[in-house]
Order: structure tokens, then C-alpha cells, then sequence
């Protein structure tokens, strides 16, 4: 099994860069919605987060308003260290669990665990290479406003929040630029995908390095 660490800044494409490796076979664990799963009503991370933050960024069925808990935590940075600090041990736990089932019933995967601060939280000995999908610092701005409806000062907020992207270029092992065309971006995909399959393969035959997890 291959363990690929997908990352890249805020509003950079991740997203849309994994559905096309999925589509080409990879197999994906999105770190955000293990840290969604468990925050459930009722939950232990749930009640930690309650009680730090308060009832107010709950909505009427219990469910966490992230809308209002984000506003929150990005607005200041101890809140938001606090907020991973209650959230980030149990995500590990279920990315954990789930890398081994994948790992027991498919040898010889490509996986993609998508992991927004992969650089910042130190997870790079954690997979055997990290993807970065890369976004000039400008266009990540103009395209987070577009797609979220933030505001200037919101966005900033959120992009100085994570480390520039920029910075993360030197921790990359592999790049995709996501600033042309979908069918430039498609195009690089398809190419990133056929040198992953290479290094599955040396890496199930002991050539390749293995991350920890």
C-alpha cells in the first residue's frame, strides 16, 4: 500500500484533485470529514467543544454550526489551537483504524488521506510522500471569497491560518498546479497518477520508504 498525503492551502483545489484520483482508482480518506463524524451530537469531542465554546454555535438539532464555531476560532488564534487540541486526537485515532482496515483488505492500494495542515500539524513521517496541490497566494484569495462569501478580512483570517503555500512547496515530494484549465489540471492528474502506480509498485517490493502510520 501506497500512503499518499494529499495537502495544499485553503480554496486550492484539493478537493477536486482527489475526485480525479479517486476516479482513477485511489482510494480516499478526507481528514475533514473524519474531524465532522466526530463532532456528533452527543459525543465526547462534541460535549469539549460545548463546553469550551459555548451552546451558541450549536444549531436547533445539536449539530455544530461550523459556520458560527469557524468565525470563532479563526478570529483568534488560542481558541483555534484549542479547538484542534480536543479534535485532532480523535480524528487520529479513526484515521488510524481506517488505514489499517484498507490496508488488511487492499495490499495494494494508492491511498490519499487529504489533509488540509499536513505541513503544520508535522505529518509528513506520517505517509510515504505528500501531493501537493499548489495555488498562487492571490488566486487562493479571489477564489476562497468567490466560493464562501467571506469577506476580505475573513479570508485573510483563514489564510493566515494555515502556512503559505508557498513555504509548502519545499516539504512536496510531488506537485500539481491548479491554477489553468479543469483539463489542464485533469491532464496533470492523470500523469501524477502514473508515477504513483510506479511507486506503489517499488514501494510493495521494499524500494520505496514507509511512512508510520
Amino acid at each position: 500500500m501506497l500512503h499518499v498525503g494529499l495537502t495544499g492551502g485553503i480554496a486550492s483545489g484539493k478537493s477536486t484533485v482527489a475526485r480525479m484520483l479517486v476516479e482513477q482508482g485511489a482510494l480516499l480518506i478526507d481528514l475533514d470529514e473524519l474531524a465532522h463524524a466526530v463532532q456528533a451530537p452527543e459525543g465526547e469531542v462534541w460535549r469539549e467543544i460545548v463546553r469550551h465554546f459555548g451552546p451558541e454555535i450549536l444549531c436547533p438539532d445539536g449539530e455544530i454550526d461550523r459556520g458560527k464555531l469557524g468565525r470563532c476560532v479563526f478570529a483568534d488564534r488560542k481558541k483555534l489551537d484549542l479547538l484542534g487540541s480536543i479534535v485532532h486526537p480523535a480524528v487520529f485515532v479513526q484515521w488510524r483504524r481506517r488505514l489499517d482496515e484498507i490496508r488488511e483488505a487492499h495490499p495494494e492500494a494508492i491511498v490519499l488521506s487529504d489533509i488540509p495542515l499536513l505541513v503544520e500539524a508535522g505529518l509528513k513521517p506520517m505517509v510515504d510522500l505528500v501531493l501537493l496541490v499548489y495555488l498562487p497566494p492571490e488566486e487562493q484569495m479571489v477564489r476562497l471569497m468567490a466560493r464562501n462569501g467571506f469577506s476580505r478580512e475573513e479570508a485573510l483570517n483563514r489564510l493566515a491560518s494555515q502556512m503559505p503555500i508557498g513555504e509548502k512547496l519545499a516539504y512536496a515530494d510531488m506537485v500539481i498546479g491548479n491554477d489553468g484549465s479543469p483539463e489542464e489540471t485533469r491532464r496533470a492528474v492523470a500523469g501524477v497518477w502514473e508515477e504513483l502506480k510506479k511507486r506503489e509498485r517499488l514501494h510493495r517490493t521494499g524500494a520505496g520508504r514507509s511512512g508510520a502510520l
